[in-house]
């Protein structure tokens, strides 16, 4: 009898407290719980600190039509910077504020500026070149901007060779006194095609200069005079003759006129990379469509002597 309890407390002595294991095995689930509340906190902060990045400070931005050649290619991708001229409801991301003419520390932009203005009755931005500012007495006489009574100059530049792609087709539609496509294409000696379009070096009283696009005779290559309101700016595509803005009305997909500076909704700075349009499903393509040579390249126009490019390009024909 004495042995045998002594055997059956020995055999209890070498179990585990079931108790005590119970507690660990219940201990485990708790310690891996997800907290889906607290995860859901963390994305909402994160998402929410995004969000104020892109409408306080810097925000990417996608390059869709050609309004902008020879500076800006579809494809481009760039930075735009917010913080520039002020804060508006147009600096929101998703424009999720109500539209309204306020504007917190504003500031006017410079000529020669690149700047998204928004659709004045449809949340669309765009991208255009500030070519007038508050008070400025602004024309267009044949397609050369007549600012407060003095043509701005325009000096003709060597054709520009842009290489073409898949997003550069060279395609700047067809010559109303022919009927025919204009054709800029060009086959270099290596084999590569490039668009030559006819090219001008604009400069602005500034001294702001950049290089424009103006090759044929159309409606918007004259407007009239007009004194730029108060608080408000006069915004061009770089690409005159293909580009609906300050020019163009708003059923015509244009601005209607000057911008209201509450509708500027940031500063253009520079190109972060270019693709080809030859992206697709595979990886290797998404190195292989990079265009080379256009990241980093900055946005901000060149300051020269305002007495350059002082040939008019009426002298050798347009």
């Amino acid at each position: 009898m004495t042995s045998g309890s002594k055997d059956m407390s020995d055999t209890a002595g070498d179990q585990p407290d079931q108790h005590e294991a119970g507690g660990k095995q219940g201990d485990k689930p708790a310690k891996d719980k997800v907290n889906w509340l607290s995860e859901i906190f963390g994305l909402a902060l994160m998402l929410m600190g995004v969000l104020l990045f892109h409408s306080l400070v810097a925000k990417p931005f996608y390059i869709p039509s050609e309004s902008m050649l020879p500076n800006l290619l579809v494809g481009d991708r760039l930075i735009v910077s917010k913080y520039p001229y002020g804060w508006s409801w147009a600096s929101a991301s998703f424009h999720a504020l109500p539209r309204g003419e306020w504007r917190v520390m504003g500031r006017t932009p410079e000529y020669g500026d690149i700047v998204i203005p928004v659709n004045p009755v449809r949340d669309e931005d765009y991208i255009k070149r500030v070519v007038a500012r508050p008070g400025d007495r602004f024309a267009v006489v044949n397609g050369q901007i007549i600012l407060n009574g003095k043509p701005v100059p325009q000096a003709v530049e060597p054709p520009l060779r842009i290489p073409m792609d898949e997003n550069m087709k060279c395609d700047f539609g067809f010559d109303p006194a022919t009927g025919k496509p204009f054709d800029y294409k060009h086959k270099l000696a290596d084999g590569t095609w490039v668009c030559e379009p006819p090219t001008l070096r604009e400069t602005m009283p500034n001294g702001a200069t950049y290089l424009i696009i103006d090759h044929m005779d159309q409606p918007l290559d004259n407007y009239p005079e007009i004194t730029i309101p108060k608080d408000s700016v006069f915004v061009m595509g770089d690409n005159r003759d293909h580009s609906a803005d300050s020019r163009a009305e708003v059923w015509e997909a244009g601005l209607g006129g000057p911008v209201p500076m509450a509708n500027i909704g940031g500063r253009a700075e520079f190109i972060t990379f270019s693709l080809d349009g030859t992206t697709g499903l595979n990886p290797l393509s998404w190195f292989s469509s990079l265009r080379g040579g256009r990241a980093w390249t900055t946005l901000r126009p060149a300051i020269a002597s305002p007495a350059i490019g002082s040939e008019d390009k009426h002298a050798e024909g347009k």
